[in-house]
């Protein structure tokens, strides 16, 4: 969401109409149902250009395919431009006319499909004087540049540079006067695809988090095989001058050392990392992995290289080590479920950017601010991108790090505390705080728990781990947990410590007990919506128990994603990349066979957040959830939506349902249905992925979202106890003791878990409201259905100096 990086782990823009009221300021908007209606003749008359140039990026496809597809929803005609810049210059069979079914299957591509080219001919004046030519013929006024900082510089110049164009083609006699007219002024959005993240003004471009999942499955790999030999693993990432896919790396799976350009190590870094590297092994730890950055330097600007560190590493420890150098196996493979879902979200909000453009309108570029979308000018986020290089040139390396932005400072202090700050040995005058989980397992809890356990060790607490949740609390299931318990956590699935459904009410007797004899003065609770319902009830315990009286956090970690006062559980990331591997296989499958409708079931109990995202990831035809009630009608429109799809040359179908979507209408129901109605035009299928969803190793968006959480936690756990301190003891009582963590839009906040009663559904077990919801409209219209463009949330065009003084710093 990120996933910042947020994974945020995520994430993203909204469909959106609206008009623009003032340039370059923060823009209000009245939506009525006729707006709505207009959205689908908006592009009536007009043309879009979509490219791809620089470096390709897993997601790019997903972008082209929501371009593509929602321009043609509101009656504009969208071309592809092959080979990036290059094909603008040429023109010719370069530049087509897109269709829908020509965007069909292109979602779980990684790479571009239309092509990207580095190109020489449109740095010059007489290749961008081509390729004005070629637009202007074509009538096409909009262009929609997917790219990094360099393409989508040559766009600002290009737009800044085309009227002086179209005089000369006039005088030229290559375009006539009324065709000048009609293509007086040319719109230009931009979109991030880059896997190096090096963007300012974005947490997230396109491809990153795709990176990220390459980079990590390779980690996983490695690290078996150097626990077998006792080896020590450098490895070297890609990012150019950016070290953000090296860093994320380090939290995510736990590594002893990251050099990354912003910050340099100390003079004095090989001392410091043999002593980390010697540490490590004493504490019994059976491998060393280091992450490098290719652009990594010392304080004087020297390259650090792979091979000057395993030189360094053998000379003065003997340790027997390897170096890997990750190369473009970064680029490949399928995109995340994260990228297809920001590249169908972008590519939606640069239509509606391009088509309500303005001659007085900025070039912008439209970015990912925690879990909303925001425009920025162009030029603006390109400029503090360029400073952050010159400050490195200049060796202002603090300024390079402010810069880069909060979240990435973020990732930063966290990597440090957990890899850099030594536990003191004494723990004279700590606090004791307890960790657990509560609810169903969920990928990422286990890198939560370590996160917890080690920041409350290195402020010099006592830190207790229990076992089974509530149930294990009320047994005494408890035990003190020191670094080395935790070591290895961050990549494993599951749940270490055990976790239960069962909540604390009917055992507060013996909580209580047990939180005496332990000497329990805080309580960090990791789980799903049982864990925000034992928050609850703890709150209520408060009352007859004094021994409840002690602060308490709730760290949302469920795949449900359905705890009130979030936007995000740790896990929920997993479980969508899991739906989506199934869901290319099933497509995969029925492109093979043809005219073959698959109906598969998702986890989520009553809320639809899997089947809604999976079903935006993976190209679904629909997704019926229990939010957004349906009736028969509605599945006979959807079945006779596939007949139509059937005559095209897409030949399958793929419709998602949630688990308890409805009671009457279950999954044997629809694919009987489907299977009646389709006789003779397709066969159907149905699969019910059940318990797969809540396995196997944590996402990378997981595995750092739940670190950061963790530790953010523990921080304010350390505050709260100390402010709790009364006669001795601690008395905890105020609503503000009991909070829920959680990701909201732009910031990570404590939230009381009573202040949340009123947001909960607690009878469907949801928030009453949910964010997630207005993105169903993208997936109805990237299926083809005609609906209205409804929402009442927009992006705003923003400065990127605002924007950047003011984050939270997720």
């Amino acid at each position: 969401m990120h996933k910042d990086e947020f994974h945020l782990k995520f994430f993203m823009c909204v469909i959106q109409s609206r008009q623009l009221v003032r340039t370059r300021q923060r823009t209000e908007w009245i939506m009525t149902h006729e707006e709505h209606h207009a959205a689908k003749t908006l592009g009536i008359g007009k043309a879009i250009a979509v490219l791809t140039s620089g470096g390709d990026a897993q997601g790019m496809n997903a972008a082209v395919r929501a371009v593509v597809r929602v321009g043609i929803f509101t009656g504009a005609r969208v071309f592809f431009v092959h080979e990036g810049y290059q094909g603008l210059v040429d023109g010719g069979d370069h530049i087509r006319e897109a269709t829908w079914e020509s965007v069909s299957m292109m979602l779980q591509l990684g790479g571009t499909v239309i092509g990207s080219a580095r190109c020489k001919d449109f740095r010059e004046r007489e290749g961008r004087l081509r390729a004005a030519y070629n637009l202007v013929k074509r009538g096409i006024t909009n262009l929609c540049v997917i790219g990094g900082d360099g393409s989508l510089t040559g766009a600002d110049t290009f737009r800044s540079e085309w009227s002086d164009l179209l005089s000369d083609l006039q005088k030229a006699g290559k375009i006539t006067d009324e065709e000048a007219t009609k293509s007086s002024y040319l719109n230009i959005v931009g979109l991030v695809g880059s896997i190096d993240n090096d963007f300012c003004g974005t947490d997230m471009t396109i491809g990153t988090d795709s990176a990220l999942h390459r980079i990590i499955e390779i980690v996983d790999a490695i690290t078996t095989t150097a626990q077998s030999h006792q080896r020590t693993f450098v490895l070297e990432v890609m990012g150019r001058h950016c070290g953000y896919l090296a860093l994320v790396t380090s939290l995510s799976c736990g590594a002893d050392w990251v050099f990354i350009p912003e910050c340099p190590p100390d003079d004095d870094w090989e001392e410091h990392l043999c002593r980390r590297l010697s540490e490590t092994r004493t504490r019994g730890s059976r491998l060393n992995i280091i992450i490098v950055a290719e652009g990594a330097i010392d304080k004087n600007g020297k390259p650090i290289t792979s091979e000057d560190i395993k030189n360094l590493v053998v000379k003065r420890l003997g340790y027997d080590t390897r170096v890997t150098v990750l190369g473009h196996v970064q680029r490949g493979g399928t995109p995340s479920a994260f990228d297809r879902i920001l590249g169908s979200r972008m590519g939606v909000e640069a239509v509606m950017a391009l088509l309500e453009g303005t001659p007085d309108t900025p070039a912008c570029v439209v970015s990912l601010s925690g879990n909303q979308a925001v425009r920025l000018p162009l030029m603006e986020c390109v400029q503090v991108t360029k400073d952050v290089t010159k400050a490195m040139d200049d060796k202002k390396f603090d300024e390079a790090m402010k810069l880069r932005g909060r979240s990435f400072m973020n990732n930063w202090e966290v990597y440090k505390l957990l890899a850099h700050v030594r536990p003191p040995v004494s723990k004279s005058g700590s606090h004791t705080v307890a960790v657990m989980n509560v609810g169903a397992p969920a990928a990422g809890m286990n890198a939560a728990v370590r996160s917890t356990v080690r920041i409350g060790l290195i402020q010099g607490n006592r830190v207790l781990v229990v076992h089974d949740g509530f149930e294990g609390l009320a047994k005494g299931q408890i035990e003190e947990a020191g670094w080395s318990y935790v070591g290895g956590w961050t990549g494993q699935g599951g749940s270490k410590l055990g976790t239960k459904r069962t909540l604390p009410k009917k055992s507060f007797e013996q909580i209580s007990a047990n939180i005496t004899k332990f000497n329990i003065q805080g309580l960090v609770i990791i789980g799903g919506f049982e864990a925000y319902t034992g928050g609850l009830e703890l709150m209520e315990g408060r009352k007859q128990f004094d021994e409840l009286c002690i602060p308490f956090v709730v760290i949302p970690a469920t795949v449900s994603n359905n705890v009130p006062g979030s936007d995000f559980s740790i896990g929920a990331d997993t479980a969508l990349n899991t739906i989506c591997t199934t869901c290319d296989r099933i497509k995969q499958s029925a492109a093979g066979t043809k005219r073959r409708v698959f109906i598969i079931e998702t986890m989520g109990g009553y809320c639809g957040y899997l089947a809604t995202m999976a079903g935006l990831a993976a190209g679904a035809d629909a997704a019926y959830i229990f939010e957004e009630p349906f009736t028969i009608r509605d599945l006979q429109a959807n079945v006779e939506h596939l007949v139509q799809k059937m005559k095209t040359t897409v030949k399958r179908g793929l419709v998602l349902r949630n688990e308890k979507c409805n009671e009457n209408y279950t999954t044997d129901f629809i694919f009987n249905l489907y299977s009646e109605e389709g006789k003779g035009i397709f066969d159907s299928r149905k699969n019910v992925l059940g318990h797969m969803q809540q396995g196997g190793s944590p996402t990378p968006f997981d595995r750092n979202f739940a670190t950061k959480m963790g530790a953010k936690a523990m921080n304010w756990m350390s505050g709260k106890i100390k402010e709790s301190y009364r006669n001795g003891r601690i008395f905890a009582n105020t609503p503000d003791s009991g909070c829920v963590l959680g990701m909201r839009k732009r910031a990570l906040l404590f939230q009381p878990v009573t202040e949340l009663k009123d947001q909960t559904d607690f009878e469907h077990r949801i928030p009453k409201e949910q964010w997630w919801l207005k993105l169903r409209p993208i997936l109805k219209i990237l299926a083809k259905y005609e609906i209205d463009l409804d929402t009442s949330d927009h992006a705003h065009l923003e400065h990127i100096s605002r924007k950047r003084s003011g984050e939270a710093g997720v």
